[in-house]
């Protein structure tokens, strides 16, 4: 049928329904809901179309319903909140990103240590880190929570403890109508969250992360993902390795480092409790428990996007496997970034990469964009400084653990690493050394030395992968009534890493700044760049962890040892995703005190291992046949790695060390 030309009516109509259409397709999709999205090309993206400048910012006292500081009153904690004003105006309703922490007046966040700001009225008026500046203007509310006995709140800190989770639960609960929020902090006038959707997404480095997997595990309603860096998954596992201590001393040192000067007055009984409960001694008590979020793992109803850098030496990869090793068995979605930093926030190592990403990540879990993120693989894992690989799904599902096992050598203390059991009988003999470290043993690899048992491959013939947690089985005779173990796993071989042992952990701060998002005079988007800072090693440490030899027969609870006596008992390694080149050798080292990074015993223990009975758990990609690949035939002359000494990794410090702040206290 030929066409007609249209009337003047009929295009008025044409143009009406066009309009409606349009219209409908804004107000119906997730992006229009928000009133911030915008599709350009390619997945919906919230888009930077509000007012930093000119949104509201103010501060809201939420009742947690406790009483930490025994005062008869229930606490308040101060929630510093910034949201641009026109989605109110408008009536829609936002989501919020929150940051509870209690480093926002003590210690500051961020690699350059930044603190709350308010004006003579106590209104905010800086945020730290860039949260804030780049997502308010793009349609979400931040929400800065300082924990009971910080900054602005009452109560006692309890160093993850219920008053803890409590703090930024209560919030959650608030912004979703379920709790009682006031505009001051003893005031009766009441503060409601109408303008919030109620949809919350937590994130943090550290002790904030640790916040946030700790209230993902009280399973509240509302709160739908969150971005643990660097955290904590246990408590105990951040003071004790198995019954060895990490440091010397315990939960009441932290507390009292990050409390107000008001709540350290108020807090004694607070500081006691935590004294009492959580003995020097490593044994399990009901604090730990208390503080043990793995085990309520299926409370977790939010997504999980996990950072963590494999060589933090402050919060120790083992948490991160535990918790991820619990999400995966219960189908949790995440996702996980591995670096080879130390305690370093993703922002200062993979600054532009990282603030897509998580953008796209707040977008899907808090505005409902189908951007496809959930669908990208699981995985980004830094295998050199600043070069990235991905991977489906991680570990990958081809990783099955490989049972290896140490034998003798021609010399003593320099011994084998293979499928083969030792022969029976078979042993080797070392003594603490409090003075000695983990660097220190892997230098001394291919030498006899008396503080240490060495066991190591050939020269692999093919790239060997390690991917996930692995695990150490020794049956040692000690010659004391007390003794510590270390198990250390090495990628013997040159290279050229991140330095991971210096004060930035593996980043070098600059003195340029990059912008992410938009400034006011007094909180600006501009923070400083930095650069991978590198060494050149001949031995890498991959994996490492610790435990009293006394934990063998119950793993809460330590015993004196029998001289003379074999003992049997696996040490947990911490997690971590390491390829071992052809060429390079892997090697086990099974040693005593590890300098700076666990405490020595009370005695000096000569240690004699059963070889026969002694066996290490590993993670490789490919499974027993992945090894058996990279260690047979024979290497090239030219991959045979150097012999010299252990590169320049800087040793790790002695320190009170704070989970997430920038001080580190030398002992």
């Amino acid at each position: 049928m030929p066409n007609r030309a249209r009337g003047p009516r009929s295009s008025y109509r044409s143009l009406v329904v066009a309009a409606v259409a349009a219209l409908m397709a804004v107000l119906l999709s997730p992006a229009g809901a928000q009133g911030a999205g915008a599709r350009e090309s390619g997945p919906p993206k919230s888009m930077p179309i509000y007012s930093y400048g000119n949104a509201v910012r103010e501060s809201v006292w939420v009742d947690t319903g406790l009483d930490g500081d025994g005062d008869g009153h229930s606490d308040r904690v101060a929630a510093d909140i910034v949201r641009p004003r026109e989605p109110a105006r408008q009536g829609r309703k936002i989501p919020v990103i929150m940051d509870a922490s209690p480093y926002y007046s003590c210690c500051g966040r961020g690699n350059e240590s930044q603190l709350k700001t308010y004006d003579d009225n106590g209104r905010p008026v800086q945020f730290p880190l860039h949260y804030d500046n780049y997502f308010v203007p793009r349609g979400y509310a931040f929400v800065a929570v300082d924990l009971a006995g910080t900054n602005r709140s009452d109560g006692c800190v309890d160093v993850g403890g219920r008053s803890d989770v409590q703090s930024a639960k209560a919030v959650i609960d608030w912004l979703n109508g379920r709790a009682r929020g006031y505009t001051t902090r003893t005031g009766s006038n009441r503060a409601t969250a109408g303008w919030s959707n109620g949809r919350t997404g937590m994130i943090g480095k550290s002790y904030d992360g640790t916040i946030a997997n700790a209230v993902a595990a009280t399973g509240v309603h509302g709160l739908r993902t969150i971005v643990p860096i660097g955290a904590i998954s246990s408590w105990y596992d951040y003071y004790f390795a198995q019954g060895a201590p990490l440091y010397d001393s315990g939960p009441e040192w932290l507390s009292g480092y990050v409390e107000s000067p008001e709540a350290r007055r108020r807090c004694a009984a607070v500081q006691q409790q935590l004294v009492d409960g959580a003995p020097r001694t490593g044994d399990w008590s009901e604090l730990w428990n208390a503080r043990d979020y793995v085990k309520d793992v299926r409370k977790v109803r939010a997504s999980v996007f996990a950072v963590h850098g494999m060589q933090d030496l402050n919060v120790r990869t083992k948490h991160l496997g535990q918790w991820w090793d619990a999400l995966a068995d219960r189908g949790v979605e995440r996702k996980i970034w591995l670096s080879q930093t130390g305690h370093v926030d993703p922002f200062d190592y993979r600054r532009a990469a990282w603030v897509d990403t998580l953008h796209r990540w707040f977008d899907h879990y808090l505005l409902g964009y189908d951007n496809g993120i959930d669908r990208e693989p699981m995985a980004d894992i830094e295998r050199h400084p600043d070069q990235w690989s991905t991977d489906r799904v991680w570990p990958p599902r081809t990783t099955h653990a490989t049972t290896v096992r140490p034998g003798a050598g021609s010399a003593p203390g320099v011994g084998t690493l293979s499928l083969r059991p030792a022969r029976p009988g078979a042993t080797e003999t070392f003594t603490d050394d409090p003075a000695q470290s983990e660097t220190d043993w892997a230098a001394d690899l291919d030498r006899t030395t008396g503080a240490k048992a060495g066991f190591r491959t050939a020269p692999l013939t093919a790239d060997l992968r390690l991917s996930g947690s692995s695990a150490v089985t020794v049956t040692a005779t000690p010659t004391t009534s007390t003794a510590h173990l270390s198990a250390v796993l090495v990628d013997i071989g040159p290279d050229t890493i991140r330095d991971y042992g210096s004060s930035g952990e593996g980043i070098t701060t600059l003195n340029s700044q990059s912008c992410w998002g938009a400034s006011t005079a007094g909180d600006s988007a501009c923070f400083k760049e930095t650069r991978a800072r590198t060494t050149t090693v001949d031995r890498t440490v991959v994996s490492r962890g610790w435990a009293d030899l006394g934990t063998y027969a119950s793993a809460g609870k330590g015993r004196p040892l029998t001289p003379g006596r074999a003992v049997t008992l696996t040490i947990d390694l911490a997690a971590t995703d390491h390829v071992v080149p052809a060429g390079h050798r892997l090697a086990l080292i099974v040693a005593g005190t590890d300098r700076d990074l666990i405490d020595p015993p009370d005695s000096t223990p000569a240690l004699t291992l059963d070889l026969a009975r002694t066996s290490a758990k590993l993670p490789f990609v490919g499974g027993t046949g992945a090894f058996v690949r990279a260690t047979t035939g024979s290497a090239s002359a030219t991959d045979t790695p150097r012999t010299a000494e252990a590169g320049g990794v800087t040793p790790p410090r002695a320190a009170h060390r704070v989970p997430g702040g920038v001080a580190e206290v030398r002992r």
